[in-house]
């Protein structure tokens, strides 16, 4: 197994912790990509493009980014990386205010396909994005960790060990963040007075018209094991898979043949059926804009362009659980550790075939990786990507990927320290040396 590369780990971990929901990770992924010369597009304005521009479009908690290749795309074809920047998590309802017994809480709504009984007992952050009076919306990040999910004592439960924990999302989620007699403010008034340092420092709860705001685990990423090949975090399910597409496509450096695009969607985790998810048309439009960039474009060249393509989307797969090794099938079970996942599924909730593996094999021998593979168990349903979603939407060969990771949907899950690097390692070689050679096949 490989072992971790102590920068790129590094880099994870700041990540990570600089991104506590889609919003934040989306805007702190195209700020590494305008300090490398990207330029932030504006969707709704016109485009000047030539070959080998570098750019990027934000929309919320999305991010699509593209160099344009030096053969037009309806010869030469796409390679697009997905990921998705969301992860279940609790989100503040619009009428935030809660008192019970004595106590301040907050009213939440529960996001994806939450591990609720991992949220209890931590010490939670809030942050996302609120709009405000006069067209003005603002990131926010609240100092510190306010909130808490107590679990309920065992000598008041004390069957829990026996029967396990159920936790009714309605009445056992709603966090305390104080007592009913401090007299402080609103939740939304912390949320303004976050605002101090930013172009909306002034404003008041009243400014306050709508808000996307989640609760988040404050604690840092951390590393684990006794030589520091874990790493723990939250949201690794996705994040631990933007950082190496983000990586990937920074390396690969000035255009190549091919024009290199990465897709960074929200709303993975609810189905992703929102104007920013993959289901949108907002990759589909972003890669007609760039066809129709290049002098001559015929009218049919962005299916010519898609047929030519590869869409590589990258999940977190489920690692080989060692109290629980049962769950796997005996002949598919990717170790933390030991590199990319290949990710299978007949029925097509996984989009790989055979085309679409062979080139990702190739690209791992190619970098010296020998790729594990993931396929559930036939008496247990697997999960879905964007995969499917984009092969379904866009008629884009793709393939499932991922590196392994164990408590995924935990509010707090862990993964192989070594992993990212030789992920971001083989998606690199993806995009600077054309992977599918018979894109018919």
């Amino acid at each position: 197994m490989a072992a971790a590369d102590s920068a790129e780990l590094s880099d994870l971990m700041a990540f990570l912790d600089a991104s506590p929901t889609p919003y934040h990770a989306a805007r702190e992924v195209g700020a590494r990509l305008a300090r490398a010369g990207f330029g932030l597009l504006e969707e709704g304005a016109g485009w000047n493009l030539e070959p080998g521009a570098r750019g990027y479009v934000l929309r919320g908690g999305t991010l699509v980014a593209f160099v344009m290749g030096t053969i037009p795309p309806w010869e030469s074809g796409f390679v697009v990386l997905g990921a998705h920047t969301d992860s279940p998590n609790l989100r503040l309802k619009p009428s935030p205010e809660l008192t019970q017994a004595g106590y301040r809480q907050a009213a939440v709504e529960v996001y994806g396909g939450v591990l609720l009984t991992t949220w209890l007992d931590k010490d939670l952050g809030l942050a996302g994005r609120v709009a405000l009076a006069g067209g003005r919306h603002e990131l926010v990040r609240l100092p510190g960790a306010p909130f808490r999910i107590p679990n309920l004592a065992i000598h008041l439960n004390r069957d829990v060990n026996k029967e396990g924990l159920v936790v009714n999302p309605q009445h056992h989620l709603a966090p305390i963040w104080g007592l009913e007699s401090s007299g402080a403010g609103s939740v939304l008034e912390l949320v303004t007075a976050s605002l101090a340092s930013t172009p909306a420092a002034g404003a008041t709860a009243a400014d306050i018209l709508g808000f996307d705001l989640c609760f988040f685990d404050a604690q840092g990423a951390t590393l684990g094991g006794a030589g520091g090949e874990l790493i723990a975090s939250a949201r690794l399910d996705n994040l631990g898979s933007c950082h190496p597409i983000t990586g990937a496509l920074l390396d690969a450096g000035d255009a190549g043949a091919t024009t290199r695009v990465i897709a960074l969607h929200d709303h993975e985790e609810v189905g992703s059926q929102s104007s920013s998810g993959a289901r949108s048309r907002l990759l589909e439009s972003l890669l007609g804009r760039l066809v129709t960039s290049y002098a001559g474009a015929p009218a049919d060249a962005l299916p010519r362009a898609l047929a030519r393509s590869l869409f590589v989307s990258s999940d977190m797969a489920h690692a080989v659980h060692p109290n629980y090794p049962d769950k796997h099938d005996k002949l598919h079970r990717p170790l933390l550790g030991g590199g990319p996942v290949v990710k299978v599924n007949v029925s097509q909730s996984y989009a790989t075939d055979a085309v679409a593996q062979g080139a990702f094999v190739e690209a791992c021998r190619a970098e010296g990786v020998t790729p594990q593979f993931f396929v559930s168990r036939n008496d247990q349903p697997c999960g879905s990507t964007i995969g499917p979603i984009t092969a379904a939407r866009l008629g884009m060969r793709s393939l499932d990927i991922g590196n392994p990771m164990l408590a995924m949907h935990s509010c707090r899950e862990t993964a192989g320290a070594a992993d990212p690097a030789v992920m971001r390692r083989v998606l690199r070689r993806m995009l600077v040396e054309p992977p599918l050679r018979d894109p018919a096949a």
